[in-house]
């Protein structure tokens, strides 16, 4: 028989509330973006009103934990299903102000018209029509009275009937004696089973995952300053992508900007380069990774808590500990010169636009190496080419594509034993063997998908080299990505649509050039067997119909970078499928000389 690991206890909103307020209910959304629209704030109070259901909550209470006088601690109540709800009912019935997308505070005033007993979120509209009760925190006020209110609205409405309007404004008021349902989790439910939970009841809204259940495990403490550090985490992220939101935090939230933080983290607002924009996910893999030696965010979770894995008892001296640790690892995320250098290791391995960048845990590992590199005090130069070569064959290999948590817990465990430069020298051949770059590649490369990270490393590969676009005379090919260049068809798209090829057969990788606009133009539909031979005519004195290359040496020169069969300036135009087959392994073998030079 399964055995029930809850309890569920009917509140009235109005005790919910007033938990709330005292903190015995913690609800990290009020320290981050509230992000449901005022429409949804107008439905949730017309469902009160109107009596019908709103769903459960769901409060699971921190473990107790040993404090350092042998006692036991009770923690907070962590809301982990329904903070939406209960900070929307805050906003809109006490008037509690919160952050916007944009980080800014506001309110949330949504107006009652009594007459019709319906809601709509305040406009300015709204506001001057008599009828409406611009904002019904009004009414939720203590210090308003019923009697003045009821008599103030009818006086402007005066075809009302106080009784009526009266008996409407008491039945608004009583919403806040509704009952809502709590599920309470059991206590002595473990760490790694409150995460699954938690998963798995907001499964049905925005997706959710370790990394948030952590973000509000940090959000919710205030005594080891993780409100602060869950502050610096979001705001990090959110300067990347928009920096002047400096100025919002330097307006509305001069308490961060007196922390330690705010001083080592400002530069990222004078940043343009968009090669890494981290997201607190990301942020937090590399922070915990890099300084705990453990890839698993649950892990996190449960260290916040002050878990200590050998005895399974809660202990305040690992959790105070956790946290400055965590600390440690955020600071040194937003490094200036640690960020700086790991953009530049990926710039100077080809990888020049975010376009090129493939799946973001490659790059999140590497920023461990680094990070680790510095820490084993391995030389700037080794450690720089370490990076560029791992995150490479990571790429290649797609080694943090599918469970990334237990990959990196895997390979940091082996870098903290065997240390970085023997494991990451002992990996990286095994992973890229010479039977890859002849057999395994070429295979890999049969997909019609451009953002596979064999091409996106061909194009880096060409950026490193200094190759010239396909039959450009000058314009190189990393000049062409900074502009946003075509993606060129050798075999054009509608000569092989034309002979019934399908869609996933004409765009294979292998059928990409990156060229110039004009000449992808000139090219057109036209059938290789074409435009090939008037190539040949234009290095012979003839017409210059593509680009500016005139002599056949030069031409040839720049099919060979390319990975373009040479025989083709010949008239040698082979079968479509044979062309791919072949230019795959020139392609890979490309690949392969430019990461001997990593």
């Amino acid at each position: 028989m399964s055995t029930q690991r809850y309890s569920v206890t009917p509140h009235p909103i109005e005790t919910l509330l007033t938990w709330v307020k005292s903190g015995e209910i913690a609800i990290p959304e009020i320290q981050r973006p509230f992000v449901w629209e005022a429409t949804k704030v107008r439905n949730l109070l017309d469902s009160l009103y109107q009596g019908y259901p709103v769903g459960y909550l769901i409060a699971w209470r921190n473990p107790n934990v040993k404090l350092k006088d042998g006692t036991t601690s009770t923690g907070k109540r962590i809301l982990i299903d329904g903070q939406q709800r209960v900070t929307a009912l805050m906003a809109s019935l006490l008037g509690v102000e919160v952050l916007n997308e944009d980080y800014e505070t506001v309110q949330i005033r949504i107006a009652f018209n009594p007459q019709e007993e319906s809601f709509e979120v305040a406009n300015p509209a709204i506001r001057k029509n008599v009828a409406w009760l611009p904002d019904v925190a009004s009414v939720f006020n203590p210090a308003t009275s019923v009697f003045q209110l009821v008599s103030d609205y009818c006086q402007a409405n005066q075809s009302c009937s106080q009784d009526k309007i009266f008996k409407v404004i008491e039945k608004l008021r009583g919403i806040i004696h509704n009952h809502v349902g709590i599920i309470e989790l059991a206590e002595d439910l473990d760490i790694d089973t409150v995460t699954e939970i938690f998963i798995r009841v907001n499964s049905a809204g925005s997706p959710l995952s370790q990394a948030d259940f952590a973000m509000s495990k940090i959000a919710v403490n205030e005594t080891y300053g993780g409100n602060l550090l869950r502050k610096a985490i979001d705001y990090f992220c959110h300067l990347a992508v928009a920096p002047d939101f400096i100025s919002k935090i330097k307006k509305n939230d001069l308490a961060f900007v007196g922390s330690d933080f705010f001083d080592k983290m400002k530069w990222i607002a004078d940043v343009n380069d968009d090669i890494y924009d981290p997201t607190y996910t990301d942020m937090l893999r590399v922070a915990f990774t890099s300084e705990f030696g453990r890839g698993k965010l649950q892990d996190l979770v449960a260290l916040l808590s002050g878990r200590n894995f050998e005895t399974k008892q809660f202990e305040d001296a690992i959790a105070e500990d956790s946290f400055a640790r965590l600390k440690n690892g955020i600071l040194a995320f937003v490094n200036k010169t640690h960020f700086d250098r790991i953009t530049m290791i990926l710039r100077s391995a080809g990888f020049i636009t975010s376009g090129l960048i493939g799946g973001r845990n490659a790059v999140n590992f590497a920023y461990i190496i680094y990070l680790r590199g510095r820490a084993e005090k391995v030389p700037p130069a080794e450690l720089e080419s370490l990076v560029r070569r791992w995150f490479v064959m990571s790429m290649l290999r797609g080694r943090y594509s599918g469970s990334p948590e237990s990959t990196f817990d895997f390979d940091i465990r082996q870098i903290s034993s065997r240390g970085l430069v023997n494991y990451v020298e002992s990996v990286i051949p095994n992973e890229l063997p010479d039977s890859f770059w002849t057999g395994m590649l070429p295979q890999f490369m049969d997909t019609s998908s451009i953002n596979s990270p064999y091409f996106l490393c061909y194009q880096a590969a060409q950026v490193k080299l200094g190759d010239k676009g396909f039959l450009s005379r000058d314009i190189t090919v990393t000049d062409l990505l900074l502009n946003r260049a075509d993606i060129h068809h050798v075999y054009p798209r509608q000569h092989l649509k034309g002979m019934g090829l399908s869609r996933g057969t004409y765009n294979q990788i292998a059928n990409y050039v990156v060229a110039q606009s004009e000449i992808n133009i000139a090219i057109g539909s036209k059938a290789p067997a074409v435009y090939f031979a008037e190539l040949g005519e234009q290095c012979n004195g003839g017409a210059k119909k593509y680009g500016g290359i005139t002599t056949k040496d030069d031409l040839a020169a720049n099919l060979v970078t390319n990975c373009i069969p040479v025989s083709m300036l010949e008239g040698e135009i082979p079968d479509f499928n044979v062309f791919l087959e072949e230019r795959r392994k020139l392609m890979a073998l490309k690949i392969k000389t430019w990461f001997e030079t990593l």
